[in-house]
Order: structure tokens, then C-alpha cells, then sequence
């Protein structure tokens, strides 16, 4: 099934239609969805390179108002809606473990980790956001920092290297997006650190 959605997922950037296509995914990966954006970022981007950057902002904007109706999910409505959705995916193990052994400030560092390289998944997180009643404001700079530069990466990478990166970007993206997401972890412990020893 997740074979048949992800081939499907990839057959809308052929059409007409893939701008909206592609807002449309990535608003949905955010809160319900299970294929990520990148799956249509990366051959829309590949067939019209000068538009990887155009493309790049729609995922950014898709995604981080995505994020916001899960949060609101998690906020206003998590027994009626985001918990069956949750189990659906078989995430509710994992999302019940996280909310109750997380401060907000994992929370935040979990967006920023999932938005990069879906560790743990970007529904969970967002929703987890929302249960957890974290700071909307500080929620949305967090989506747009951790997706929009995920998504401006791929289309950076897209506009300059073209065809030979797709292998690249579908094979060890994920790797690139762990390290690079190690090093905001260090930094954030760090800033910690110091903040505290000053204190």
C-alpha cells in the first residue's frame, strides 16, 4: 500500500496541477500524511530546475501551516481526532511515551530533529506540540527553520547539480539531514550550557 501512495504521490508532478499538488502534500504530511514532500520536490524540481526555488517555498508554506493544524489538533481536539489518526499510523505508542516523559524544550528540539529528517515523524511531533501546549509562535519559527531549510536545501542542490544528485538526495539526504541535525543538537546543549553556568 505505502509502495502504491508513494508511486501515486510521484505521478502528480507530471501534471499541470503539481504546484497545488505539492502544497497540498506537504500540508498534509505535516498532520495526517505518510509520504514525505520530498517525493514530489525532487522530480518537480528535476524537470524545471529554475523553479526549485518557487517550489521549495510552496513545501515550506504547505508544510509549516500542515504543522499548524497539527498542533491545533493536538491542542483542541487530540481524544476526537489526532488520537485516531495516531493509532491509524501505529504511532500512538510512541506519541503517549513522548508526551509523558518530555519538557517543551525536547519537544522543540523533536520539531526541529523531524522536520530535517522525520526522526521521530513530523505528525507526531506537531501534534505532540499542540497536547503539550507549546508556545504557538515559537512552534511555527521552529517549522519553518527545521522545513524551509530542508526544502531550500533540495532545491539548492536541485538547481545546481540537476539529474546526477536525485540518487543523492534519495539515498543519503537522510544521512546529510542526521548530521546536520546532530549539529543543532550540540548547539542547543551547548547554548544551554552556557546560559546556565551564567546563571
Amino acid at each position: 500500500m505505502l509502495k502504491r501512495l508513494y508511486d501515486w504521490t510521484l505521478s502528480l508532478a507530471a501534471r499541470k496541477s503539481a504546484e497545488w499538488w505539492l502544497g497540498i502534500i506537504s500540508f498534509v504530511e505535516s498532520s495526517v500524511f505518510l509520504v514525505p514532500a520530498e517525493a514530489l520536490l525532487v522530480p518537480m524540481g528535476l524537470a524545471k530546475p529554475e523553479r526549485a526555488y518557487r517550489y521549495a517555498l510552496i513545501a515550506t508554506v504547505g508544510s509549516v501551516l500542515g504543522g499548524i493544524a497539527g498542533w491545533l489538533l493536538g491542542y483542541y481536539a487530540y481524544e476526537l481526532i489526532a488520537r485516531p489518526v495516531l493509532e491509524f499510523y501505529g504511532s500512538l505508542d510512541k506519541f503517549e511515551m513522548l508526551r509523558s516523559s518530555s519538557s517543551r524544550d525536547a519537544i522543540l528540539l523533536m520539531l526541529i530533529t523531524s522536520g530535517a529528517a522525520h526522526l521521530p515523524p513530523m505528525k507526531v511531533v506537531t501534534i505532540l506540540s499542540g497536547a503539550a501546549t507549546v508556545n504557538i509562535w515559537l512552534f511555527i519559527a521552529s517549522a519553518i527553520v527545521a522545513r524551509g531549510g530542508k526544502f531550500f536545501v533540495i532545491a539548492w542542490l536541485l538547481r545546481r547539480y540537476g539529474e546526477p544528485i536525485k540518487h543523492f538526495i534519495e539515498k543519503r539526504l537522510g544521512l546529510v539531514a542526521l548530521a546536520v541535525v546532530l549539529a543543532l543538537v550540540a548547539v542547543y546543549l551547548a547554548l544551554k550550557m552556557l546560559i546556565h553556568s551564567g546563571t
